[in-house]
């Protein structure tokens, strides 16, 4: 896990806030979270890739969806190594590992050690703070 990365992409808060739906603000700028359930992608089957909707990185494919049955969208490992970056979390009274985009530093969601094979892994993303590109 990261300590600290800088991202690529540097904006300010107002162009974030101008290019950002308020919902995907409050996900991707300031850590939020959509309710389980209620954001796109969590129960989508089709094929492509899933990209950062605060600068458009791919982040993930659907090859490695799976249902959790956690209510938000998740995957076994990022698109490429160094996607995302991990950062230990200790809000809410517990200690997590939190997702960002490696090039925008945006909040992606969290990841856990109780996902499938071939890596354990259970990437839980917020459905907002991404955008789709179906395959052709």
């Amino acid at each position: 896990m990261s300590d600290v990365t800088t991202p690529k992409v540097h904006k300010s808060d107002v162009e974030w806030r101008e290019q950002l739906s308020s919902e995907q603000y409050r996900i991707l700028r300031q850590a939020g979270t959509e309710r389980a359930f209620t954001g796109p992608f969590w129960n989508s089957k089709e094929k492509g890739v899933y990209h950062c909707a605060g600068c458009g990185e791919k982040l993930f494919i659907s090859d490695t969806k799976f249902d959790s049955g956690c209510g938000w969208p998740s995957y076994f490992e990022p698109v490429k190594p160094g996607a995302v970056t991990e950062y230990s979390d200790s809000s809410h009274g517990m200690v997590r590992t939190e997702v960002r985009c490696a090039n925008c530093g945006g909040h992606l969601g969290h990841v856990f050690p109780d996902g499938p094979p071939p890596t354990g892994l259970r990437y839980c993303i917020n459905g907002h703070a991404m955008t789709f590109e179906p395959l052709k």
